[in-house]
């Protein structure tokens, strides 16, 4: 069902690809609070399949892939994703909220998003915190993620999957 009077864009990337699909259960009147007028859905693979529509001034956009999504996250106010769009959003300079799937083992998600959100860059959730998650971010209080820190990042990234450096 789509509700109307919402302001904004919203991006939800890829988490109804997750067999839970807990994260379909946030009511619309959550997107009203938080002032958006357009929710835009990647499914993938998802179980769930929700019709596009507009309703007033609500519209709902859906779509299962596409070859690049840079253009919608140019055109997001927010970004929902897996950890695996982070660094694409977090250097479009885009507000990012990342749901981690918390069935995975050696859950590198996680471990990924607790460090970004650790230097203040993303909020992160499950599908089940993810409704309260929105309603208490501060977006405002998000920190730019400065570009050319490659080689940080891959000493972070050595150090999650166990790699050492090699002298």
């Amino acid at each position: 069902m789509c509700h109307e009077s919402l302001q904004k864009d919203y991006m939800l990337l890829g988490v109804a690809a997750q067999p839970d699909t807990e994260c379909f259960g946030i009511p619309l009147q959550i997107f009203r609070e938080l002032g958006f007028e357009k929710l835009v859905l990647q499914i993938g693979r998802g179980l769930v399949r929700p019709e596009p529509c507009t309703f007033g001034d609500f519209t709902l956009e859906v779509f299962q892939y596409k070859d690049s999504i840079a253009e919608e996250i140019q055109r997001a106010d927010l970004v929902i994703s897996h950890a695996g769009s982070c660094l694409e959003t977090l250097g479009a300079g885009k507000p990012l909220l990342v749901v981690v799937n918390d069935q995975l083992m050696d859950n590198h998600q996680l471990e990924l998003a607790r460090q970004l959100h650790r230097d203040g860059h993303l909020y992160y959730c499950t599908c089940k915190t993810l409704a309260d998650t929105m309603k208490s971010m501060d977006l405002s209080a998000l920190k730019p993620f400065l570009p050319g820190k490659t080689e940080e990042f891959a000493i972070f990234m050595d150090r999650i999957v166990g790699l050492e450096k090699v002298d």
